[in-house]
């Protein structure tokens, strides 16, 4: 049996959900609300890709570590304060529902001009 020890998961995480609205042309928005707070652990990993176009504002990958909670899908992400973290995959690593580790990509928004 392992150990997190003390503090290993102390970043307070939004987990939020999304709500898709008809956007009046037959389309539909997709935006997110947020759900509940939960307390965890962010690794990074890298990024996904090398900068293209003079571009140096790469999605990084990381690694989420939280208490295991049922029914977190790809379809959610994390909210950091400002930063947003699209959820790639979410997996129990052996099974026993006491640990629930994601990885995710930071979502970067595009600035108006």
């Amino acid at each position: 049996m392992t150990h997190r020890p003390l503090g290993a998961r102390r970043r307070r995480l939004v987990l939020e959900v999304p709500v898709d609205e008809p956007d009046g042309f037959g389309g539909r928005l997709r935006r997110y609300v947020a759900g509940p707070m939960l307390w965890g652990s962010l690794e990074s990993l890298g990024s996904t890709a090398a900068p293209r176009g003079g571009r140096t504002d790469r999605p990084g990958l990381y690694r989420v570590g939280l208490r295991y909670r049922s029914g977190v899908t790809p379809a959610m992400r994390f909210a950091d304060g400002p930063r947003r973290f699209a959820i790639r995959a979410a997996d129990d690593p052996n099974g026993r529902r006491r640990d629930l580790v994601c990885e995710v990509e930071e979502v970067i928004e595009e600035a108006a001009p």
